[in-house]
């Protein structure tokens, strides 16, 4: 399998070893940059390397013109921001190609997301709170697997809303709200934790990611399905 990746930043990185360790080869790197790289590197606007499937880790202001590229690569996307723009964009590209999306690369938090539809409907009863833990370095916040993990809590109860920042609130929490924490430091890879709060207990959903390895490993595991795929937009559900 010959893999495209597009941009070279840490994730991308991990995604061109673990390619080459499981005998696939880097077709070559799609970017705006002229750094040099350990691949031949490309424009959006000229003619890329033959491939069998694109990876994507980088930014929407690259990622969205690498979707709407006409040409029949199937693509595994897994840039985080902009998340509604790159959706449709994705839907509209699925026409003619297999397209795969999800804010969080790990099998892992899949499933995690699948417990928190399971637990939801049985703590009505409960406040919920989100956190989330990423190193110093992360730009965005709250990152897109908390958002992900929202959105699964949203489809179970439909009068939640989030609230972002308690210091400005002058009366106690009500009964629909979904806290949502970010903590920011160290070289903390990725935590996630949902908490049920109800009357004298708690229960704690957490999934920590111990190696960003977790997250090229699974866009590799995608990539090695999406490319036996008919055209069509694809997620962890349906894959």
């Amino acid at each position: 399998m010959k893999v495209l990746l597009v941009g070279y930043g840490a994730m991308n990185e991990r995604v061109a070893r673990l390619t080459e360790e499981r005998g696939h080869s880097i077709a070559g790197i799609i970017t705006k940059s002229d750094k040099h790289y350990p691949y031949p590197s490309f424009k959006i606007e000229e003619e890329w390397p033959a491939a069998d499937v694109i990876i994507d880790f980088s930014h929407p202001d690259l990622s969205l013109p690498v979707i709407r590229k006409e040409q029949p690569v199937p693509l595994v996307m897994a840039t985080t921001g902009r998340k509604e723009e790159i959706i449709q964009a994705l839907e509209a590209a699925a026409a003619t190609k297999p397209v795969f999306f999800s804010a969080n690369m790990s099998y892992g938090v899949h499933i995690l997301t699948e417990i928190i539809k399971y637990s939801v409907p049985l703590l009505q009863n409960y406040d919920i709170e989100l956190t989330e833990k990423h190193h110093r370095k992360k730009v965005d916040a709250p990152s897109g697997t908390l958002v992900k993990l929202y959105d699964a809590i949203k489809e179970k109860r439909e009068a939640a809303y989030p609230v972002y920042d308690r210091t400005e609130l002058e009366s106690a929490r009500t009964d629909d709200e979904i806290g949502i924490n970010v903590v920011r430091g160290g070289t903390i890879v990725g935590e996630h934790e949902v908490l049920f709060a109800g009357h004298d207990e708690t229960i704690q959903i957490i999934h920590r990611a111990q190696s960003k390895d977790i997250f090229a490993s699974g866009s590799l595991d995608v990539a090695e399905q999406l490319v036996n795929k008919t055209p069509g937009y694809y997620t962890f559900d349906n894959l």
